[in-house]
């Protein structure tokens, strides 16, 4: 088995200075740094949990919060990307994830006294929504955490740029000559929902457009089934749209196809925008026209945010906003 010493040994470090690195210390430089973990993953160095977790007074666990309305958990295309940028930038630090049960020995409990069992030293909250009485005690307790695609002043925060997402599938829209642009939205419990919708007004004000009050219709939580539902209720308006800016692909997917039942074409018939750009997003037909979301590095500022927080052993409030980008693809096209 490999030792310390062997890894000592080999780089020409003491053994003080590859604790040091293995251990997270901030007082060694990034070159030596470098050669001391190139020889760690050379040699297939594995510390002892236990001796590390003794010596840094630190579990190398992070606890994740996983709550979205659709009921489908980490299989959510966009919450998944998130959370594995995330585990990739941690696991390089020597740091594991722990996905939550709220059962202990057979004994409901609450997340953050399950965190506080198994001694984590920090939570992700991936949560879209104000409503889990559950998260708002972890954002309120002084362990440190971060929440991904929701808004706190409790806490540090990581979402993406929905306003500046909004207006630019609106101008994307009018560029095209749609002047009657309708938005199917998030449900109006979630932060990204309301930002968004929130957006969308603003982009069509900006543009002096007139948004009538048939025009924005509630998609419910984000899903295929709420798009289509929604899409069908401004199909039977007696002046529908010719361009729909959904809040979410799957809600784009879902208003596709309620056009396609009613025999109408997209985009000749009605150009569709939707929101994220989840993988799936590129191999529809027509393929989606979107606003991407950089889960790669939500997922990045979202673990340097935490980290930070556990190294200076104290919870705080900071706010990462990440830029959005518009991906133009084959369901939008210029109003007939």
């Amino acid at each position: 088995m490999v030792t310390i010493y062997d890894i000592a040994k080999k780089t020409g470090f003491s053994v003080t200075t590859v604790s040091k690195v293995l251990n997270n210390y901030s007082d060694v430089s990034e070159k030596t740094k470098k050669a001391i973990k190139a020889a760690v993953e050379e040699m297939d160095y594995l510390p002892n949990s236990h001796a590390r977790t003794l010596t840094t007074k630190k579990s190398w666990t992070i606890g994740v919060v996983f709550i979205e309305s659709l009921g489908i958990g980490v299989k959510h295309p966009f919450f998944n990307a998130v959370i594995e940028s995330f585990r990739q930038e941690v696991e390089i630090e020597g740091y594991d994830l722990l996905f939550v049960s709220r059962n202990i020995s057979n004994q409901k409990k609450s997340y953050l006294d399950h965190f506080r069992y198994r001694g984590v030293d920090g939570v992700v909250i991936v949560c879209s929504t104000y409503d889990d009485e559950q998260v708002k005690e972890l954002i309120e307790d002084p362990i440190p955490t971060v929440v991904i695609d929701m808004s706190s002043d409790q806490s540090s925060v990581v979402y993406s740029d929905n306003y500046e997402g909004s207006r630019l599938a609106v101008d994307h829209l009018q560029s095209l000559g749609h002047t009657r642009i309708a938005h199917i939205a998030g449900h109006e419990s979630t932060f990204a929902g309301e930002q968004r919708k929130k957006g969308f007004y603003q982009a069509m004000k900006a543009l002096n457009l007139e948004v009538p009050d048939e025009y924005v219709v509630n998609g419910d939580y984000f899903s295929i089934e709420g798009g289509a539902r929604a899409m069908k209720s401004l199909l039977e308006l007696e002046k529908r749209p010719t361009a729909v800016y959904a809040a979410g692909d799957s809600l784009a997917m879902g208003a596709i196809n309620a056009i396609n039942e009613q025999g109408l074409r997209v985009p000749e018939d009605l150009s569709v925008v939707g929101y994220d750009d989840i993988e799936l997003a590129q191999y529809i037909h027509p393929a989606l026209t979107t606003i991407r979301q950089q889960t790669d590095l939500i997922g990045q500022e979202s673990a340097k945010l935490l980290l930070k927080q556990i190294d200076c052993k104290e919870s705080y409030v900071a706010c990462t906003q990440v830029p959005v980008e518009l991906i133009i693809r084959k369901s939008t096209g210029p109003v007939a």
